[in-house]
């Protein structure tokens, strides 16, 4: 069904790294004071390509640190290439790779040591041997704030180096330019360079350079160092201009015409940006094409350059053998999410337009999550960014696109979703855009996430705004995943009051405008599945009035047609069931109205309102008669009727109801002077191990359900309820042989 499946090695190194604890121990000597963790087992080594997969794994995972990367030991691991990105890391962690031969190592986004000291951490066959070095997003700053380049020197074997949004500066680029003789690629977008003259000494080595969103002092003497440049093959002159108009780039503009008129520059050219730059002239550019045969990569993000037809695969006149980027369709967006995703603005223009694009698709789009995915985790704090990808997620994820989809794919966008409300609490188009992904049944029910993490934001966002259809999705979210929480987790959640106010209050406000709608009966529903169970839910439901109000709720719910009526009284009884199995909150219900009311529907017609009403009477019963703040005529007949309800029900097609535990049953089964109330006890705990055997069966015996049942059969118990019981004793002998 999925085109993608986890493979086993990727699901073995997740596993190691999630369980670090089990696999190390944590060591630390005189010599060494630090802790590291070291593989427990000496005879454990990984291979290259393994070893490189599991530091970066634990890097993507948040937890490579100074000490988790003692593992990379030379005795148990081989490495290679090293990449790491914004990991919390300092010399007293880099020194490990002084004992790996190292060819490639990227770097980026390390603040806590300078680059200086990163290369005085490797070993001298990696000085004297790398090839490449990628210290992007890092700093040359000393502890003086002096930017110190010098140790690149060292580096001569270097052929690509990244120095992007660093304080390289102009006295960096001559030294490289002098002292690394073998350089070929340079990356320098972003640096505080404003005179790239010194590339001059190495224009018969240089092939590729990036100077993105660089403030060039003199426009004319740029073009001129550029054409110098005649072994480019690579070149980006893209900049943020064009996107940021009212930001002062008057140092950087120039005319990129200028540039392109000079067609007998740089022949060998396979890749040109000039993203962000002013549109260029139709006829310049189809000039500069038929100039540059070999030409493959053309960057017009940020410009209507793209838009010409010879970009756009319908027409006539189109240029399929050059890959270009822009926002024209949809090929022109992948692309552009593909390459820029450390472009923030680029990559807002692009997931906006991708938005218009994804409304319309029937078909899933796994390749187009897996651009979008990465382009929310780069830019987390940027509202644009993330209001566009949350949008895009939600259209490339809705209705019957889901089910298509893998689940590990589906987790990616529950988890950047959960960040995003994280992220911008107060934002409530954005709150909305997420409430209409996590709203579907294939997020809720078939993907691993956490639950309690969702259902907390949710309910955050039911208390921060009042808009209907919001409201309408967070209850619906939040009615199903409280029944997926640990009770531990409801009782944290259900206890809030500002969260119970709130669903009190949405169920208040449709009573009192007699609207029973599919908001209000996902509001019973989350309030019953947060009481489940949950002491501390039901007092604080108590007490900001929630009876009285459910009260008032059957009263007017009882002139509704039957389908509406059963719905709303089975979800109020299955919620005041859940305060009667609580017996010091059991005084709240002995009141001779709500005796009264319950009394009345133990004879609903219909199975579900009879059932809940009985469990509730039951419940109170077994408290004893001295507590029955009530007539005793009333008490006798409530209990009479009880016992000839239950002996009446037919068992109905589908499971009734769900529980957590059979822990609220046991104590109805030793009331041997109120028969009729071990009599729902032992039908309601058949009915679920009939309907759904595979869950409740083994949970009954687990909890100690067979031993109580067996002593129940031993007493002078009726014979009814003597039957129910050994059928259920029979049902989970059945179920214990058959596994």
């Amino acid at each position: 069904m999925y085109d993608r499946p986890v493979s086993l090695q990727d699901c073995c190194v997740d596993f190691i790294c999630d369980n670090l604890e089990d696999l190390c121990d944590i060591q630390s000597s005189p010599e060494s004071p630090h802790p590291k963790h070291i593989l427990k087992d000496p005879d454990v080594f990984f291979h290259t390509s393994l070893s490189e997969q599991l530091l970066s794994t634990l890097n993507q995972k948040g937890k490579l640190n100074d000490s988790t990367i003692g593992i990379f030991q030379p005795s148990h691991t081989s490495l290679r290439r090293v990449s790491i990105k914004d990991a919390q890391l300092t010399t007293k962690g880099l020194r490990v790779f002084k004992s790996h031969k190292l060819s490639e190592v990227e770097i980026t986004g390390l603040k806590s040591v300078t680059v200086n000291d990163l290369i005085g951490c490797l070993g001298e066959w990696t000085l004297t041997n790398l090839r490449l070095l990628n210290v992007s997003n890092s700093t040359f700053l000393n502890s003086a704030k002096f930017c110190v380049v010098v140790s690149l020197s060292k580096l001569r074997t270097l052929q690509f180096l990244n120095v992007s949004n660093t304080e390289f500066n102009k006295h960096g680029l001559e030294i490289i330019a002098e002292d690394l003789p073998c350089l070929e690629s340079l990356d320098i977008s972003g640096t505080p360079i404003n005179d790239i003259t010194p590339l001059r000494k190495c224009k018969d080595r240089l092939k590729m350079l990036s100077m993105y969103n660089l403030m060039i002092s003199n426009t004319d003497e740029m073009v001129s160092v550029l054409c110098e440049l005649s072994k480019l093959v690579y070149l980006d002159v893209s900049d943020n201009s064009s996107a940021q108009p009212f930001m002062n780039y008057q140092q950087s503009k120039f005319d990129i015409s200028q540039l392109l008129s000079r067609t007998t520059s740089h022949p060998s050219l396979s890749s040109l940006d000039i993203s962000g730059r002013d549109d260029v002239p139709e006829d310049v550019i189809r000039e500069y094409m038929e100039s540059h045969r070999k030409l493959r990569f053309l960057g017009l993000a940020l410009t209507h350059t793209c838009e010409y037809s010879m970009f756009m695969m319908e027409s006539p006149d189109y240029r399929s053998d050059i890959v270009v980027t822009g926002e024209a369709d949809e090929t022109q967006l992948k692309e552009t999410l593909k390459r820029y995703v450390s472009r923030c603005m680029y990559i807002q223009r692009a997931l906006y337009r991708l938005f218009s694009f994804s409304q319309h698709m029937t078909e899933p789009r796994e390749d187009i999550i897996r651009l979008v995915i990465p382009a929310m985790k780069a830019h987390p704090k940027q509202l644009g960014v993330q209001m566009a990808a949350t949008a895009c997620l939600y259209n490339l994820s809705k209705s019957e696109l889901g089910p298509k989809i893998h689940p590990m794919c589906l987790r990616d966008i529950v988890e950047l979703t959960l960040k995003a409300m994280e992220q911008f609490p107060s934002h409530q188009q954005l709150q909305k855009n997420a409430l209409l992904t996590l709203c579907s049944d294939r997020m809720l029910q078939d993907v691993s996430f956490d639950r309690y993490r969702c259902a907390k934001l949710v309910m955050d966002c039911l208390c921060a705004f009042d808009d209907p259809s919001m409201n309408r999705m967070s209850v619906a979210i939040c009615s199903i995943l409280a029944a997926k929480i640990s009770t531990e987790e409801t009782s944290v959640l259900g206890a809030k009051s500002r969260y119970m106010k709130k669903l009190l209050g949405l169920v208040k406000q449709k009573v009192d405008n007699q609207i029973i709608d599919i908001t209000l009966k996902f509001t019973l529903s989350a309030l019953w599945n947060l009481t489940d169970e949950s002491p501390p839910t039901c007092r604080v439901f108590l007490s900001e009035k929630g009876l009285e109000l459910f009260m008032t709720t059957l009263q007017v719910v009882g002139n509704l047609e039957i389908e509406n009526r059963v719905q709303v009284e089975t979800k109020i009884l299955g919620l005041l069931n859940n305060i009667a199995e609580v017996k010091e909150l059991r005084k709240a219900l002995m009141r001779e109205d709500f005796i009264m009311l319950a009394n009345q529907l133990l004879d609903a017609e219909h199975i579900d309102v009879s059932y809940f009403a009985a469990g509730i009477v039951a419940h109170l019963a077994s408290d004893g008669e001295e507590t029955w703040m009530i007539s005793g005529t009333l008490r006798k007949e409530v209990l009479e009727k009880l016992g000839q309800v239950v002996l009446n029900w037919e068992q109905p097609q589908g499971e009734m109801v769900a529980y957590r535990s059979f822990s609220p049953f046991f104590p109805l089964l030793i009331c041997y002077d109120l028969p009729s109330v071990q009599l729902w006890a032992v039908w309601a705990i058949n009915h679920v191990c009939t309907k759904n055997e595979k869950r409740y069966c083994p949970l009954l015996q687990e909890e100690g359900g067979v031993e109580k049942l067996q002593a129940l059969l031993k007493n002078d118990t009726t014979p009814d309820v003597q039957k129910i019981s050994r059928n259920i004793l029979e049902l989970l002998h059945k179920h214990a042989k058959s596994q």
